[in-house]
């Protein structure tokens, strides 16, 4: 009986085991789309985004036209890599602190705004940490290299 139910638990995770290609390509392509399109927005007036850093955010250390290029080009760059699977792990730990710095830069985040960012957070903690998956060109690369690494 417990053999069976081990060999019924295999089967399972054998199935879990082809599935999580897809899996990993998900949390990237969220997160993807929810930063790009905020890069976007702050692309399209940028005369309004610097504004933003000046008035709003509160990004330490540099001055708010320079933290307004540096969100804007993040949020634009950030998600390419993290479509394409390219770096996914360096990208991953840039997405992470980047995402940080603008839930702490943002003085009157709601709740919802800063369960927002936790649950984007955990989703490029688990690309961090479990990498892109067969669906990017970290794989690619890491076939034509020959690499062992999980990049």
């Amino acid at each position: 009986m417990i053999k069976k139910i081990y060999e019924l638990a295999d089967t399972f995770a054998r199935g879990m085991d082809w599935l999580a290609p897809g899996f990993l390509l998900v949390p990237r392509l969220y997160v993807a789309m929810v930063f790009f399109k905020s890069g976007l927005t702050k692309s399209m007036d940028f005369s309004s985004t610097v504004a933003l850093f000046e008035n709003e955010y509160k990004v330490p250390v540099i001055s708010p036209m320079l933290a307004a290029l540096a969100g804007t080009a993040a949020e634009l760059a950030l998600p390419a890599f993290f479509v394409l699977g390219l770096l996914s792990r360096p990208t991953a730990l840039a997405f992470f602190v980047f995402n940080i710095v603008a839930a702490i830069s943002y003085p009157d985040i709601s709740d919802a705004g800063v369960k927002d960012h936790m649950m984007w957070g955990l989703m490029m903690l688990v690309v961090l940490f479990f990498g892109p998956g067969r669906f990017s060109l970290d794989r690619v690369f890491k076939a034509r290299l020959g690499s062992t690494s999980g990049i």
